[in-house]
């Protein structure tokens, strides 16, 4: 340890003598990797003198004992067995305690790697490792929630329990007190209440882990770059709704549950007050350059972007999705929409909305690239990561970053791993600077750009929740939407502690519609329809402006939710997405010749799911989001 500790301080001292002149060919972001390799170097230092600090302690104990034990005189030893014994009688416990401090401490130091089962194991849930008492495992990652991630011998990983574990000792006076460990936890280990998972982020990683394998087996036979990897985001959105534009739609309650955070009324305008938030600004997705294509064994079903603020450990906000278009000419190349208008759909519009109150000095934008896959040999769905790239949306001092273009290099692994590319065989490392400047070309690369906002653009804006992300085309929609939800909530209740059910068929269900963009979609064809016939003085008057949304929602939107003509939504899936097309075009055209939804509710060809009455109620305490200080 020390040798190697010495060759590591040398290393150290020559990386800060270096200068980037010395470099034979120039390197990129050259102080950041200087600065990474002497944090590892440093690292390393601190890792071998701890270690070497815990060697000398073991060899001064045991030089100690061995001398005592030459040192005493077999009489004087008999003498003394009595009261030794009753000595170790009386300091067992506190010496049992002392050792299951030092054992718990130890096991979760994370330089110890390899753990040994102290108790029989069998998985809960897809993603957890079933192992036998005794198999030894090795840990890759130890979550805070007491559920780690471990790989056996085979090579399978895993999540396991840390109260089934211990740490894993390989030389003989050190493996006795290992074993003497195992039999007293091993008794506790099969009563021992396992840790409920409380990270809703660490879930998406079990995903991940369950979804690598085959992942792997596709970067194997070549059907993609060794850099993609399952879509984190996506993992999120189908493991909780928090991660959903329709959760961040909803109100959100004060820390004392008494007030509504974010909806605050303004008597003097009969409306509801704007809220002005830290980030407030509009994000035009340009186009996704380079872009790997994957092998012929697997067909693509959708390609797109999914983004959302992200701190660097946490995000911060829903997961807004974009469906990018591509032509058969140059497939590397995907393109969004400027402006959505017309038929075509808020899933293509690239211009997107972003509001946050949150205080955090590192967040910023998290973009991932990806596509939505199936295997030609075996049918099976998947979301894969074509890339990420990070925005920080406010400089070291605390200002905003300038609005203007971004052209940001995409990094392959998952938002939580460094250094990966997606796609080594691109690498930019090596030749001279023609070929790094050919080389850094080649690159994927997602292009952005922040727009300012003028003062129109901020006060419609600041009418919204103060944390979500969405497309401009449809902004109109849910401020009808949330002014609608300050006259139940704020203006129109008569008492401000009753917590009774709202019966408000548009507050019951519009939230649906921000996970079904097709129906949302019908609602904005409908709403520009009705706007079309509108006098200047009528679109001037905003209680007549909300009134008519009411009629327009309940006429061409409120009786498609409960069609049973209307497949389920599902993500991708071209039959589905046609066949629910096919109805909402229907039955808008219907809607629209009948004056209305009427006769097509009344009629005998319709059929409609049974009543219940959560069509109609809105239980806002039930909905409503509670306060949460690290958003």
């Amino acid at each position: 340890c020390t040798q190697l500790k010495k060759l590591v301080d040398e290393n150290m001292n020559a990386l800060h003598d270096l200068k980037k002149a010395d470099e034979p060919a120039p390197v990129g972001n050259y102080n950041q990797r200087k600065e990474e390799e002497e944090k590892l170097l440093l690292k390393l230092s601190q890792q071998l003198q701890k270690l070497g600090l815990v060697l000398d302690q073991d060899n001064m104990a045991m030089n100690y004992a061995a001398n005592k034990e030459h040192q005493k005189d077999p009489q004087t030893k008999d003498e003394s067995g009595e009261e030794d014994e009753n000595d170790d009688e009386n300091t067992e416990e506190d010496s049992e305690e002392t050792d299951d401090e030092d054992e718990d401490k130890l096991l979760d130091d994370p330089d110890v790697k390899e753990c040994i089962a102290v108790g029989n194991f069998d998985a809960q849930q897809e993603g957890d490792l079933t192992f036998t008492k005794g198999e030894v495992l090795l840990i890759h990652d130890k979550k805070a929630d007491g559920w780690w991630v471990a790989e056996n011998s085979k090579g399978e990983r895993g999540l396991v329990p840390r109260t089934y574990l211990a740490v894993h000792y390989e030389d003989g006076e050190s493996q006795e007190q290992s074993e003497e460990h195992i039999e007293v936890v091993d008794e506790t280990a099969d009563g021992t209440e396992i840790k409920k998972r409380t990270d809703s982020h660490w879930s998406a990683v079990r995903k991940a882990i369950a979804e690598n394998d085959t992942v792997e087996v596709l970067a194997t036979i070549g059907a993609v770059p060794a850099g993609f990897r399952p879509s984190t985001l996506y993992q999120l959105l189908e493991e909780d709704d928090q991660f959903r534009a329709s959760y961040f739609l909803q109100p959100e309650l004060t820390p004392s549950q008494l007030a509504f955070k974010d909806l605050v009324w303004n008597a003097e305008k009969n409306t509801i007050h704007p809220r002005p938030t830290r980030v407030s600004l509009i994000v035009t997705l340009c186009s996704c350059k380079i872009i790997p294509l994957p092998g012929v064994s697997i067909q693509v079903l959708s390609r797109h972007v999914r983004f959302c603020l992200f701190d660097g450990n946490r995000v911060l906000s829903n997961i807004h999705t974009v469906r990018a278009t591509w032509q058969p000419k140059n497939p590397q190349m995907w393109t969004f929409s400027p402006r959505v208008t017309g038929i075509l759909p808020c899933l293509l519009d690239g211009d997107c909305f972003v509001r946050s109150s949150s205080l955090s000095s590192d967040i910023g934008l998290l973009f991932e690239i990806g596509i939505t896959y199936m295997r030609n040999s075996t049918g099976e769905r998947g979301e894969l990561s074509c890339g990420w790239a990070f925005l920080k949306l406010f400089t070291s001092n605390g200002m905003p970053v300038p609005s203007k273009m971004y052209e940001l290099l995409l990094n392959g692994g998952t938002p939580y791993e460094r250094g990966v590319e997606v796609d080594p065989s691109l690498s930019r490392r090596g030749g001279g600077v023609f070929h790094q400047f050919i080389t850094l070309r080649k690159q994927p690369v997602l292009v952005v750009k922040l727009r300012s906002l003028s003062v129109q653009s901020k006060d419609i804006l600041n009418l919204l929740p103060e944390t979500l992300i969405g497309s401009m085309c449809y902004i109109h929609l849910l401020i009808f939407y949330r002014q609608i939800l300050g006259d139940a909530l704020l203006k129109n209740r008569i008492n401000m502690q009753s917590t009774d059910l709202i019966c408000n068929p548009i507050l019951a269900t519009f939230s649906q519609l921000m996970d079904q963009p097709d129906l949302m979609d019908a609602l904005r064809s409908a709403w520009a329809d009705r706007e079309r016939t509108l006098k200047r003085s009528e679109k001037r008057d905003g209680e007549f402006l909300k009134s008519l949304f009411v009629l327009v929602y309940h006429d061409f939107i409120f009786p498609l939710l409960h069609s049973t003509l209307l497949p389920d939504y599902k993500w991708a899936d071209e039959e589905s997405e046609a066949s629910r097309w096919k109805v909402i075009a229907d039955f808008l055209k219907k809607s629209r010749e009948n004056d209305g939804a009427l006769q097509y509710l009344l009629s005998s060809e319709n059929t409609h799911t049974a009543f219940d009455t959560s069509e109609l109620a809105y239980d806002f305490l039930g909905e409503a989001r509670k306060n949460n200080p690290e958003v």
